[in-house]
């Protein structure tokens, strides 16, 4: 028995690197699967691969159920499509990984403003897309796992990712709306920030002239995902976890850590004089950790 027998799932951008591990997994774990590639570069341009109908084979080869789906996230109709097919093709829709991106990487003066769109519109559209129209389907029926992923480039900054940390932010503000509003009909909403060597990553090793090692393993992001996406997860709504190295981990929800209070409020002159005692002395560090001193980045 697999902890998702019986359950039908969806996973975007699942054609390779990080989404690819999670479809494989959670066949392996019994759902059956919608493989969702566009078949992009990592900019987003078109390619003449079908990484899409690859996965299918692989799941099928090993006993599983799968139908590939090209409709891109950012198309609101098209996502509907994306849903409808696993309706159509299996009856219904259990679990809904969002996890289709692409990266334009520029720091903010170089950034064009097509590049900001175009990464917003995969990560943070793409995923309200998929959502809304998977969510009806859900609370109809009375469960349902959303796992949206996000990335430590959205949660603490990240070099020359204006584009893609503001979309990964984005989706860590849709998460706790959503764990709010879909609570009661069963549904759990839960953000992962996986890390891993893929396509986004290569060219950090390849500057270097070292191999990804194994802790960067994509496949490594994969069980908790699928765990998430379980009903053995029905008491986890609502988190933001992550990976580093062969640890799983959670994410603190931003909430205050220091105040400084004067009865009547400020001037500016006050704060001034009273800023360094009262916070600044608690000021956070900005940018992503990276494990073993070598800059990699986590994301889809």
């Amino acid at each position: 028995m697999g902890l998702l027998d019986g359950r039908v799932a969806v996973v975007t951008g699942s054609g390779r690197g990080i989404g690819r591990e999670f479809a494989l997994s959670l066949a392996r774990e019994g759902a059956s699967l919608v493989i969702n590639d566009v078949g992009v570069s990592l900019d987003g341009q078109g390619t003449k691969d079908d990484p899409a109908a690859a996965v299918c084979a692989e799941i099928i080869e090993f006993g599983g159920a799968a139908i590939p789906n090209y409709e891109s996230v950012t198309d609101f109709s098209g996502a509907e499509k994306i849903i409808a097919a696993a309706v159509k093709e299996f009856g219904t829709i259990d679990v809904l990984v969002n996890n289709a991106g692409i990266v334009r990487d520029r720091t903010l003066v170089k950034m064009s403003e097509e590049d900001f769109d175009a990464v917003v519109a995969v990560h943070m559209k793409g995923t309200f897309n998929c959502t809304r129209h998977a969510a009806p389907i859900m609370k109809e029926k009375g469960y349902g796992r959303i796992v949206n992923i996000t990335s430590s480039a959205g949660l603490r900054g990240n070099f020359g990712q204006t584009n893609y940390g503001a979309a990964k932010a984005a989706i860590m503000g849709m998460t706790f709306v959503w764990a709010l509003e879909l609570a009661r009909s069963g549904i759990t909403v839960n953000a992962v920030a996986p890390a891993g060597a893929t396509r986004m990553t290569a060219a950090l090793f390849e500057r270097s002239g070292t191999a990804p090692p194994p802790e960067q393993d994509p496949s490594l992001n994969a069980p908790l995902v699928t765990f998430l996406a379980s009903e053995r997860a029905s008491h986890v709504n609502g988190q933001i976890l992550g990976r580093s190295e062969y640890a799983f981990t959670l994410f603190q929800q931003p909430k205050p850590i220091a105040s400084m209070w004067r009865d009547g409020g400020w001037t500016p002159e006050l704060v001034a004089e009273q800023f360094d005692v009262g916070l600044g002395q608690h000021l956070q560090t900005v940018g992503m950790v990276m494990p073993g001193g070598m800059e990699r980045k986590e994301g889809s």
